[in-house]
């Protein structure tokens, strides 16, 4: 770290940073926070992960498949039959709320990770 310049604006003192010297604080002040969280439960997913879940056609089927559950798992752990989780799948059906609600619970993610 550098040396930092002191100064006063309207009787509250303020110490200049280098913007440089910033960023860097704030990018180890991010990763400290992120670390914690990682620290503490949250979990993660690898880069492949999200690149599939960028281009797939659905996001059921990928996060499944990450979680290595057949389809019938699944549809047993969402409480829905496994031609029905198939065809929401593929796009044939849509799926209610409350289904699709259970099924991103099974699959342990948001439901705004699956819809996306």
């Amino acid at each position: 770290m550098g040396v930092f310049n002191r100064t006063v604006i309207d009787g509250q003192p303020f110490v200049l940073v280098p913007e440089e010297e910033f960023e860097d604080m704030m990018d180890i002040i991010m990763a400290k926070e992120i670390m914690a969280r990682i620290e503490a439960g949250e979990e993660t997913w690898p880069a492949e992960l999200v690149y599939e879940l960028s281009q797939t056609d659905s996001r059921i089927r990928t996060y499944r498949t990450y979680r290595k559950l057949t389809v019938s798992e699944l549809a047993e752990a969402a409480g829905i039959s496994q031609p029905y989780l198939s065809e929401i799948e593929s796009g044939k059906k849509t799926g209610s709320i409350d289904v699709l609600k259970r099924i991103a619970a099974a699959l342990k993610v948001d439901l705004d990770d699956i819809v996306m």
